[in-house]
């Protein structure tokens, strides 16, 4: 349990994601109507630390729950690894008054955050990044929304390799983490999902598949590759060069960050936003929102660090199975 806080201050941070909005405008309704004091942090740390700090209202949050982005902008802050630059932010959180700070990013950001607690600031996280890389939440604020814009996007891309035959090869986000990549590939019916948490560089194997599709009267092959692979266009000439099929690539890139969040990107990221404000309240430091098995919970910020999350086989398992021809 730490200090009562009376002013809470809130920034994203890290890449943005649909839905922080919903969380960002969570945080500002819900401290006022506990009768706290809001403080809006421009450009993540690094805004916090140029002191880009204003207060908020309820009036500076409506009509924004259904935009994508985030209002407060965003930005990486590699020296806030220094504890020098710590100190320089705890005490440029004093100056202004801020006893609480809502985190809204991924777990760069939640370590920011864990620094600033050791300097007196009572810090919550909540899970905002579109990767689901979290290890403590089976939920993170932009990921239904980037699935569902990358769903969106391979079913076009369907609807032109089958009028053309081709192989088509569509590389979605993720960084290292495949939850995007594995969720499109059974929502899409794709032939081949390549995940970095799995993927065994075995190129003959899915040239194998193509060709096995085409002597069975498949007009198309789609090929779901993950970013952490990467190297999509080099991957396409390879496999034309192997089995004769045209075969183009499509990165998809940050489309897949945009875009209004869905509902339930909007609900979620709202409760997780809210939980923040009420954790703060009850004196509460150095924790991440998380949401699991149906609740929306809380975690040690270091705790929920060292946890590691893996794609659980009965995913994988039911991608092969039911893409299976």
């Amino acid at each position: 349990m730490s200090k009562e806080v009376n002013t809470i201050g809130v920034l994203t941070s890290g890449g943005d994601a649909p839905g922080m909005n919903a969380a960002i405008r969570a945080v500002v309704r819900q401290s006022i109507y506990l009768g706290k004091k809001v403080m809006g942090i421009r450009r993540g740390y690094a805004g916090l630390l140029a002191e880009e700090i204003f207060e908020m209202n309820s009036h500076d949050v409506s009509e924004t729950i259904g935009r994508g982005g985030t209002i407060l902008q965003t930005a990486r802050c590699k020296e806030f690894k220094k504890p020098e630059v710590v100190q320089k932010a705890a005490d440029i959180c004093a100056k202004h008054g801020i006893e609480g700070l809502v985190v809204i990013g991924g777990d760069g950001s939640f370590r920011g955050a864990t620094e600033l607690a050791k300097h007196g600031v009572n810090t919550i996280g909540v899970p905002g990044t579109i990767d689901l890389d979290i290890a403590c939440t089976e939920y993170t604020i932009g990921f239904d929304t980037a699935v569902n814009t990358a769903m969106q996007a391979i079913d076009k891309i369907r609807d032109t390799s089958t009028s053309h035959e081709r192989c088509s090869i569509i590389e979605v986000m993720g960084r290292g983490a495949g939850y995007i990549a594995l969720w499109c590939g059974i929502a899409n019916g794709a032939e081949d999902v390549l995940l970095p948490e799995y993927y065994d560089y075995d190129e003959q194997k899915i040239v194998d598949h193509i060709i096995e599709g085409r002597k069975k009267g498949k007009q198309h092959h789609i090929i779901i590759n993950a970013e952490g692979i990467g190297h999509s266009t080099s991957l396409a000439k390879r496999i034309e060069a192997a089995t004769g099929i045209e075969t183009r690539a499509t990165i998809l890139g940050y489309m897949q960050r945009g875009g209004s969040p869905t509902a339930k990107d909007r609900v979620y990221a709202s409760i997780m936003g809210a939980k923040a404000v009420d954790l703060l309240c009850e004196g509460k430091t150095n924790r991440v929102v998380g949401y699991k098995h149906g609740d929306f919970i809380d975690f040690d910020i270091i705790e929920a660090l060292d946890m590691e999350k893996v794609i659980e086989d009965f995913f994988l398992d039911t991608c092969v199975s039911v893409n299976a021809r």
